[in-house]
């Protein structure tokens, strides 16, 4: 097979008339072809004991391209389902609307005070900024859904305050069986404890053109949302999953691990693949289904694989004993690609492979992590700092940790 069948030799992947099911379809074409190379090198392993390297860089070059392919259908998909901002309004929401198009656009701020000082806002600060119409507040909260992999997954809850606190009961309800007419003995105290989600607050500061806001013709609040959203998630996934919970969310690898046969409340477990840097060589796949079985039935019906793409890359070679390939591609367009039938979520912050790394984190995400953010996203407009320039000072709090710790595992490439 050449490296044109395979898909592999075009600069810049691309769909015919940026068409999702072709663009699918491309996919499952690349899939193929990486199989029949993988098959190759698989048998240049058994027959001579080595891989010959140009089977090798053909496989990694089609595996890079199936990564791009499913990039571009990713993108497909959202903006195919993304809808348009606004639609229906209330005269209210119209009004705010209007004011706050005044506001970024030429700076007038008077009939934005007003409202909000009618409204009596809690989150209105004429001196820190204006609250953005919840109209772009729901967009660019949609949007960081799909595009920060872990906010996707995770439960997530609106506060008006700055910290969620929240009881957990870490040894279950206290509950009892009793008869309809028995007395009611009194039951062990559950033992609780209280965890602490503290919002942090996350900023861009995106700039525009005299020229661009004067323009009636563009979308003022689609701009907004598309500056801000790759600039919030790029640092929400970051936190979300190595932050040290100082002055961001405390990210789920953050926390302390110990080996599962030894797990305790506050540290997540681990499941070693018994090899430092790398999955055991004659049973690779063992150290999943070890992971998948450590947790406990009622986590492991929601439960997803995190990793990054290189991660998956490694994965993708393995087979299990009946020859089948244990990671499999989205069935749909826009759907998930799996793992030994439970979803793959990218997310590029894990970290690679290597010796004592935890690249791999399965579990019920849902129930396993929280993620806090409190209502509002605010704007300042700054025309002076950057003449000629007006700058965007665009907050939000968001705060993250681990709620659950039963309901997370980690994949450790160690002996």
């Amino acid at each position: 097979m050449t490296d044109e069948q395979a898909g592999v030799c075009a600069p810049e992947v691309k769909a015919a008339d940026e068409d999702v099911g072709a663009a699918f379809g491309a996919f499952m074409n690349q899939f193929e072809a990486f199989k029949d190379e993988n098959e190759q090198r698989l048998d240049e392993l058994k027959n001579r004991g080595a891989e010959d390297v140009v089977t090798r860089e053909k496989l990694d070059r089609i595996s890079k391209s199936m990564d791009a392919q499913q990039r571009l259908i990713d993108e497909l998909v959202l903006k195919r389902a993304r809808p348009a901002i606004g639609g229906a309004t209330s005269a209210q929401m119209l009004e705010r609307k209007e004011a706050f198009e005044r506001y970024v656009r030429r700076g007038d701020e008077n009939d934005l005070r007003t409202i909000e000082a009618k409204a009596m806002s809690y989150g209105s600060d004429p001196d820190g900024g204006f609250l953005v119409p919840d109209e772009i507040d729901t967009e660019i909260g949609r949007r960081l859904s799909s595009l920060s992999p872990i906010r996707s997954i995770a439960t997530v809850r609106q506060v008006s305050g700055a910290v969620l606190k929240k009881p957990f009961a870490v040894s279950g309800m206290a509950v009892g069986w009793v008869g309809e007419t028995a007395a009611r003995p009194q039951t062990n105290t559950a033992q609780l404890a209280e965890l602490s989600f503290p919002t942090m607050e996350l900023y861009a500061m995106p700039a525009a053109t005299a020229s661009l806001l004067e323009d009636s013709a563009v979308d003022i609040e689609a701009w907004i949302a598309s500056e801000v959203e790759i600039a919030f998630a790029e640092q929400e996934s970051a936190a979300f999953i190595a932050g040290d919970g100082v002055n961001k969310p405390r990210g789920l690898l953050d926390y302390d691990t110990v080996a599962e046969t030894a797990w305790t409340w506050d540290s997540i477990g681990t499941v070693a693949t018994g090899s430092a840097g790398a999955l055991d060589a004659d049973a690779p796949s063992d150290v999943l289904i070890d992971t998948i079985y450590a947790l406990k039935a009622g986590y492991r019906q929601n439960a997803s694989f995190v990793m990054n793409r290189k991660t998956q890359a490694a994965i993708r070679k393995i087979k299990d004993a009946d020859g089948n390939y244990i990671w499999q591609p989205p069935a749909t367009a826009g759907a998930r690609a799996a793992l030994m039938g439970f979803p793959v979520v990218e997310a590029e912050d894990m970290p690679d492979i290597e010796a004592d790394a935890t690249p791999i984190a399965f579990g019920d995400f849902r129930r396993g992590y929280m993620i806090v953010d409190r209502t509002g996203v605010r704007i300042l407009r700054d025309p002076y700092s950057a003449k000629p320039y007006v700058l965007f000072y665009t907050t939000k709090r968001v705060g993250g940790g681990v709620q659950d710790f039963d309901a997370i595992k980690l994949v450790k490439f160690s002996a």
